[in-house]
């Protein structure tokens, strides 16, 4: 009984070391050559370091952390903005006609309504200021600018006077140094997958 027992724990710790083993896989890793020695190279992504932000008050830690939630609300709407803006300005450029130009330009602006108004509806005052700024970011185009050349204008003068009744300005023009440091600190953070 002792042996049969003894073999069967023996067995049983030679069947589960079998399944422990795991094939061995090979990574070659390309090398230079430094005197007489192979030193291995690796390329790495880089690795942003930012440093830790300390406030004054908790009234302007409140108002940094309001901020950063705002641009990481409008900040894929820039972004979008941007490539389709590089989309349709191709399609609209390589139009001959005027009348064609038009029908495509409210057929797209019908298709972006559709897909995108009731979403940008919803925006804040301070988040529409905020995707203004992006858009200029990203296009580097004003918001006018880019309603002037492609609706005309009589258009831009409008919409412009409606932004000035909201407290905003559709030729205002986006300021990584000075005015907008901060909204470019935390674009940089959402880019880096901190935020």
């Amino acid at each position: 009984m002792k042996s049969l027992s003894c073999m069967i724990i023996l067995l049983m710790a030679f069947v589960a070391g079998g399944f422990a083993q795991q094939a061995d896989t090979v990574h070659y890793l390309s090398g230079v050559k430094e005197g007489g020695d192979t030193i291995p190279h690796v390329s790495l992504e880089p690795i942003p370091v930012f440093p830790r932000r300390h406030f004054k008050t908790k009234r302007l830690e409140r108002k940094y952390w309001r901020l950063a939630m705002k641009v990481k609300k409008v900040y894929p709407y820039a972004l979008k903005a941007a490539e389709l803006m590089a989309e349709y300005d191709a399609r609209y450029r390589a139009s001959d006609s005027r009348k064609t130009r038009k029908e495509y330009l409210k057929a797209a602006e019908k298709e972006l309504f559709d897909q995108y108004g009731d979403q940008l509806k919803k925006l804040s005052i301070s988040e529409g200021r905020i995707l203004i700024k992006l858009i200029d970011r990203e296009t580097r185009h004003t918001s006018y600018e880019l309603i002037k050349d492609l609706k005309g204008g009589v258009s831009a003068f409008f919409w412009q006077g409606i932004a000035r009744l909201f407290g905003n300005d559709l030729k205002a023009e986006y300021d990584p140094v000075e005015e907008d440091r901060m909204i470019e600190e935390i674009i940089l953070f959402i880019e880096a997958g901190v935020i």
